[in-house]
């Protein structure tokens, strides 16, 4: 893991956090794009070297809406940028870490992905990214 590359946080309205994380930061989000897959919305904000994530659920069953709806808004993971995913995820494996998929899968901001189960991470959801090239 080189460095965080981004951390995460569940909104209930992506339109309303845009504009509270616009003036938070004195500049709009330089991303908005929706992950069908994982069923959210996305916006990226950059402060500094640092990115933020906001996610909103597109539907009631995605992971978002369930993270919401039993801890409320707040942060949801914490996002590591690697090189080589495929060998970070074997590596962390290795060490037992527990993966909540088994291999890399495409998410926002142009990304390949993969999760640790919190329950092995200290209660922390993290994410592996790796820039698709």
């Amino acid at each position: 893991m080189r460095k965080i590359e981004h951390i995460g946080i569940a909104v209930k309205n992506l339109e309303t956090s845009n504009l509270l994380f616009e003036k938070l930061f004195g500049a709009p989000a330089y991303k908005q794009e929706e992950v069908a897959s994982e069923g959210v919305k996305t916006s990226f904000f950059i402060n500094g070297p640092n990115k933020i994530e906001l996610l909103e659920a597109t539907n009631p069953e995605s992971p978002i809406a369930k993270f919401i709806d039993k801890k409320g808004e707040g942060i949801h993971h914490i996002a590591f940028d690697v090189k080589d995913i495929v060998s970070e995820m074997k590596r962390l494996k290795d060490e037992g870490f527990i993966l909540l998929n088994e291999t890399p899968k495409k998410g926002a901001d142009n990304k390949l992905v993969a999760f640790l189960h919190p329950k092995t991470t200290n209660g922390v959801l993290i994410e592996l990214c790796q820039e698709i090239d």
